[in-house]
């Protein structure tokens, strides 16, 4: 599992060896990424929020000073970017998870923390720009008290060469039910995922099929 220290220290990239070099995003590009996101930033509010709906829900490494329920109208996880590091291998991929346009789905909302901001975000980046598989793009946000607040969301690239179309249970459990690599395994990635929305008192019925095929298809190879 990724952690503060290894990406403050750089090495992260260790975990990423096995990548093929012209996928690795180097620092400038990350950089770059993070200083056009904030130069669309919206609004004048100094606070800044990330919506988490996969693995910044229980591991998000970077300080946050609030966490709140909130929903995101617009969008729905779809494991559609092809993983081949982390969790997988090269040899043997699996899926990625990302959002992908229509509906509405919910997570939760991080305040990163204003005394680091500088250093919260730069983490962030780091962590999920790896391969410049995301889009950051600014999203309006629901709060569970009604409020509404614009976060930072990673979406999915369909022109990125990792993304993938096809995302049905059905066709993506076999694959990930045998991926794995330095992080653990493909399927503990959405078995952690659904633990932690039944935590937050939510569920994503996406998730539970995919997990129920995984935990089928696991049954059925054993």
């Amino acid at each position: 599992m990724l952690n503060r220290n290894a990406i403050s220290s750089g090495a992260y990239l260790e975990s990423f060896d096995s990548l093929p070099k012209e996928l690795l995003w180097t620092q400038q590009q990350i950089d770059a990424s993070l200083a056009q996101t904030l130069a669309a930033r919206p609004g004048t509010s100094s606070d800044v929020w990330v919506f988490a709906y996969g693995s910044l829900m229980w591991n998000p490494i970077s300080d946050f000073d609030s966490r709140r329920i909130a929903t995101l109208h617009g969008w729905h996880r779809s494991f559609c970017i092809r993983l081949i590091a982390g969790r997988a291998t090269l040899e043997q991929p699996g899926r990625m998870l990302s959002l992908e346009m229509s509906g509405s789905m919910q997570g939760v909302a991080l305040r990163l923390c204003g005394t680091t901001l500088e250093e919260e975000l730069r983490i962030l980046w780091i962590r999920e720009m790896v391969t410049g598989a995301y889009r950051p793009v600014w999203t309006p946000v629901t709060l569970e008290d009604g409020t509404e607040i614009d976060a930072i969301a990673f979406v999915s690239e369909p022109a990125n060469a990792q993304y993938e179309g096809d995302t049905e249970p059905a066709v993506i459990a076999p694959l990930m039910a045998v991926a794995s690599g330095l992080f653990g395994t493909n399927a503990e990635y959405v078995y952690k995922l659904q633990a932690a929305l039944t935590d937050c008192g939510l569920n994503d019925a996406y998730i539970d099929e995919l997990a129920d095929e995984l935990t089928r298809v696991t049954k059925e190879a054993a």
